[in-house]
Order: structure tokens, then C-alpha cells, then sequence
């Protein structure tokens, strides 16, 4: 019998946070679920930071995810949007972290690469091409491509899994400040 394996993809943001669940079964590859936390409607940073952390430990809670893959942040020309967005990543794997779910860093060129063989590929493509490898019929497919960016990082640890780590992974709290000292001064 083939070990299963869940693996719980997070796109952050703090307009929208995408996330996707893939189930593993050796080479195989099915799409549990995917969809989006919608915090435009809150216009207070703290609640929106605490609506993500709840709505991702309820999806680690429900789905028992062995890994989660999330997207890392990218270096953007607003320092304040990218301040959110880290803040938003972490809270995102503090959730993890809290359930001792291994977690893995992955930056959006890697994802991209990985997914489409372009690391310049639009969100559009990257959602197309997880509909053919998932075979997800498109009346299925979300109108928010935050979704899929989720998902996307979940199939892009998938396609990493057995080959050496070249991303950051922390499998707890100690490992991450271990990891990052520069964090804890």
C-alpha cells in the first residue's frame, strides 16, 4: 500500500489569501481542495491577521496536511505592502508551526518554473496548467487565481519531494529561529 501524503499550498496576502490541498498517493496527484479567504471587507490589519491564521489552522485541523508550501515574498517597490504581506506569511505558518507542520519556502520565480518551465509565466497560465496535470474540469476552476497560486505551491513541493532541499523548511519554532537568527535580535 502507497503512503499518502497531504500537502497544504498557501498563497498569502492580506487582500486575499489563496490556498490549495493536494492529495499524494505515490506518483499521483488529486486535487482536494482550493479556495480563497476573502479580507477586503476588513479594514483592520489585526483582524485580518487573526482571520488568517483561524482560517489556516481550520484547513490543517479538517485536512491533517503533512507539509505546507507557501509562497515566500517577493521584493516589491512598496516597503509597506511588503511589510503586510511578511506579516501575513507569518502568520500564516505560525498556524502551521502551532500543529508541528514541517513548512517549506518557496519563491514565486521557483513556483512558476516549476509548474509552466517559466519562471516569467502569468498567474493565467500557471492556473491553466494545474487544470491539465490535476485534470480539474474548468466549471471547477475558481475566478480567483489566488486559489491556484495556493495550490500552485503545493504542487511545486510535490514535484520537490525527494530531491535535496534548496528552500527554507522548519519543522518548529526552535528550527526556524535556528534558521534565522537575524530574526531574534
Amino acid at each position: 500500500m502507497q503512503k499518502e501524503t497531504i500537502i497544504l499550498g498557501i498563497d498569502p496576502g492580506t487582500t486575499v489569501m489563496g490556498y490549495g490541498l493536494l492529495k499524494v498517493t505515490g506518483s499521483k496527484t488529486e486535487l482536494m481542495v482550493m479556495g480563497v479567504l476573502e479580507l477586503k471587507k476588513y479594514s483592520d490589519h489585526y483582524l485580518k491577521l487573526q482571520k488568517i491564521f483561524s482560517r489556516t489552522l481550520s484547513l490543517i485541523d479538517e485536512f491533517h496536511p503533512d507539509f505546507m508550501a507557501i509562497e515566500a515574498p517577493f521584493f516589491g517597490k512598496n516597503v509597506q505592502s511588503m511589510l503586510k504581506l511578511g506579516r501575513a506569511q507569518g502568520v500564516a505558518m505560525s498556524a502551521a508551526l502551532y500543529r508541528d507542520i514541517p513548512i517549506t519556502e518557496y519563491a514565486p520565480l521557483k513556483i512558476k518554473m516549476a509548474i509552466t518551465g517559466n519562471g516569467n509565466a502569468s498567474k493565467e497560465q500557471v492556473a491553466d496548467m494545474l487544470r491539465r496535470f490535476l485534470k480539474i474540469p474548468q466549471e471547477k476552476m475558481l475566478p480567483q487565481l489566488d486559489a491556484t497560486d495556493g495550490l500552485a505551491a503545493a504542487y511545486c513541493h510535490f514535484l520537490q519531494m525527494g530531491k535535496p532541499e534548496t528552500e527554507k523548511a522548519y519543522k518548529s519554532w526552535k528550527d526556524f529561529i535556528a534558521k534565522n537568527p537575524e530574526r531574534t535580535k
